[in-house]
């Protein structure tokens, strides 16, 4: 059990290793969206907006629903939207991290 819970947190995150993915799911963390709503807010072309959501499709982070014409996108967790919130609270901690270093690092040279 444990050996596959791994390996499914694996492949999540496979999912997520890309930015251009990081930010379709920012954006769909907003509310659902089809592709050309998307690429306008993303300023993406809309094969390569298209070409990630295949990926994200595939490894089951996101879903699409046919409205009309189109393909409405939407995240099949909420939860993604908490992960990518925890995601930037450890890139500030970083950042802050690396801010105090760098500051007793000019402090200590004066």
């Amino acid at each position: 059990m444990n050996l596959e819970l791994q390996q499914f947190k694996a492949e999540f995150f496979k999912a997520l290793a890309h930015p251009l993915r990081i930010r379709i799911l920012e954006v769909l963390s907003e509310g659902s969206k089809n592709v050309n709503e998307i690429q306008s807010i993303i300023g993406s072309e809309g094969s390569a907006v298209s070409q990630q959501l295949s990926i994200l499709r595939s490894k089951n982070v996101v879903f699409g629903s046919k409205e009309g014409t189109s393909v409405v996108y939407s995240l099949r967790d909420p939860l993604v939207k908490d992960l990518l919130q925890v995601a930037k609270q450890i890139f500030d901690n970083h950042l802050v991290g690396t801010i105090s270093l760098l500051e007793s690092m000019r402090i200590s040279e004066n």
